[in-house]
């Protein structure tokens, strides 16, 4: 086995920064991580020029990939797969008829992930509104790899700060008047099996501590400000501490993101999206991650859109730190859940 694991970076949107801080983080952590670059060749290796003249790709077929592994290359190296494009590239210009070639670069990484020839993927942003109007129905990253590895059901985590602060979300896009009807107790349920099972196959935690949010202000307070603590999330929670998951609550968010409270804790497990996450990228915007739970494979993201702006500008302007950081997290999963390829 391995010390080095292999980790799939899909480039995501073309016109956008992903091209380079895919390549900044691969060529940051050349020494840690074996990675593989997928994405149009000719327009990464003008971008690798750019970036540092002495940065080499070297191609790599899939069906290479499979029969003998990632090669061994020199410090000035790394490896890509091209996924080639249909149009060339203007930055910060989106174009519809590179759609279906930006998708592929996932279908690649997914096909390559479940094979075992990567132990993980981390993906690039990707702009929705090119991959739908090149007539291909896209929701996003999460719901495809769902749909593709052939998952009922994912949890969104992100984590980020110092120190390490993990927050997984009950409902994820969802209009607030909406949030409530979703927690029901079998979700709720789902939900927390999910991130308990993945705190310890994925993250090496044996028994994860998992600190669970109330819905309504001060968690109900004892019903008069709502009913859901009562008839959802306590019963959820007696039924997952009887199955042997540590999941304490529900607790008022006001005040459990809070250094005495998390620090006792592993993940918190918050209702909804702007419940949970604004704590969270304030401690660590520009450094967080975006994790996929629930998936047979492990794939992390930066916290970050395409800045078609910033890609327009030039290159130097956006920062890679995000990209570094979602790396070395899948790698640490995949070290964690011993996927190392042979």
């Amino acid at each position: 086995m391995r010390n080095r694991p292999t980790i799939a970076i899909t480039c995501g949107e073309p016109a956008g920064i992903g091209p380079e801080i895919s390549i900044r983080a691969a060529w940051a952590l050349r020494e840690q991580v074996s990675s593989v670059l997928i994405g149009d060749a000719t327009l990464l290796s003008m971008t690798a020029a750019d970036i540092d003249p002495t940065i080499r790709l070297v191609a790599l077929s899939t069906m290479a990939l499979a029969n003998s592994g990632l090669p061994s290359l020199a410090r000035d190296q790394i490896a890509v797969i091209d996924s080639p494009l249909a149009e060339p590239v203007v930055p910060g210009r989106l174009d519809a008829r590179n759609g279906r070639a930006t998708l592929h670069t996932l279908d690649v990484a997914i096909e390559g992930a479940l094979q075992g020839r990567f132990d993980a993927i981390v993906t690039a942003p990707l702009q929705k509104s090119t991959i739908n109007d090149a007539g291909v129905p896209f929701t996003g990253h999460t719901e495809y790899l769902a749909e593709k590895t052939g998952t009922s059901q994912v949890v969104m985590m992100l984590a980020g700060g110092e120190p390490l602060l993990r927050v997984a979300l009950a409902t994820t896009h969802l209009p607030l008047k909406d949030v409530a009807q979703a927690i029901t107790f079998d979700s709720l349920m789902r939900t927390l099996d999910i991130v308990h099972r993945d705190l310890q196959q994925k993250f090496g935690l044996p028994t994860p501590r998992i600190l669970v949010t109330g819905l309504n202000p001060h968690a109900g307070e004892g019903g008069y400000l709502g009913r859901e603590e009562i008839d959802v999330i306590t019963p959820v929670l007696q039924a997952a501490q009887a199955r042997g998951i540590d999941a304490t609550g529900p607790y008022p968010a006001d005040t459990l993101f809070q250094p005495k409270y998390l620090e006792q804790a592993d993940c918190v497990l918050a209702m909804y999206h702007d419940q949970g996450l604004p704590v969270l990228k304030h401690a660590s915007f520009g450094r967080g991650v975006n994790i996929t739970l629930g998936l047979p494979i492990i794939r992390t993201s930066v916290d970050h859109g395409t800045a078609l702006d910033l890609a327009a500008a030039g290159l130097g302007k956006a920062d890679h730190g995000s990209m570094v950081v979602a790396i070395e997290v899948a790698a640490h999963m995949a070290r964690a859940a011993g996927k190392l390829s042979h």
